[in-house]
């Protein structure tokens, strides 16, 4: 085999994985409705700023964790939480597991992002849930959260509200969209 021909096979490898993870994004996207956005700078420092205000520490779940960047934002500033990341896209979520590696093993040992579905995962055990869903997922979401969460359990979410809950404050973020994070009480 000639250098030439292997950089060639090189190219066309790199060039086929490309397209598998973008088709896998755009599948992911079309299926759940929304494509895997990272949150902004300043929507984690409010999501943390309103965690550390309800609880320090716990059990809390990220549903539709995407790459991680929350979990991870969260992680790194608020101690004292095991973090579970549920995701079901792909390549976000390998991209974030690979992440997660690369961690001390400290911090490492307080995240785990799972392949699942959202509307199946057993909330009772989590003592808040941060959410970045689309409206539709929302509102299947509330029913879902309404069932399994004990009273009292904080639940944030991102630009979205909770359909048929009362939100015990709502904060605008300063980024460019002024992105609402709604903040709610399991049971009230």
């Amino acid at each position: 085999m000639t250098l030439e021909s292997i950089r060639h096979a090189a190219g066309a490898s790199f060039i086929a994985a490309a397209l598998c993870g973008t088709l896998s994004i755009v599948y992911s996207s079309w299926r759940n409705g929304i494509s895997p956005m990272p949150t902004s700078a300043p929507v984690r420092r409010e999501v943390v700023r309103e965690l550390r205000k309800l609880a320090s520490g716990g059990t809390l779940v990220d549903t539709g964790s995407g790459w991680g960047t929350l979990v991870f934002h969260m992680l790194r500033t608020c101690p004292g939480w095991r973090i579970i990341g549920i995701e079901n896209s792909p390549l976000p979520l390998w991209y974030a597991r690979f992440a997660r590696r690369l961690l001390p093993s400290a911090l490492r040992d307080q995240v785990r992002f799972e392949r699942g579905d959202l509307f199946q995962y057993p909330y009772a055990q989590a003592d808040a849930v941060v959410c970045y869903l689309h409206p539709a997922a929302m509102k299947r979401l509330s029913m879902v959260l309404k069932e399994q969460l004990s009273p009292g359990t904080p639940v944030l979410t991102v630009f979205f509200a909770l359909p048929g809950w009362h939100p015990v404050r709502v904060i605008t973020c300063r980024d460019l969209y002024r992105t609402k994070v709604h903040v709610y009480e399991a049971g009230f």
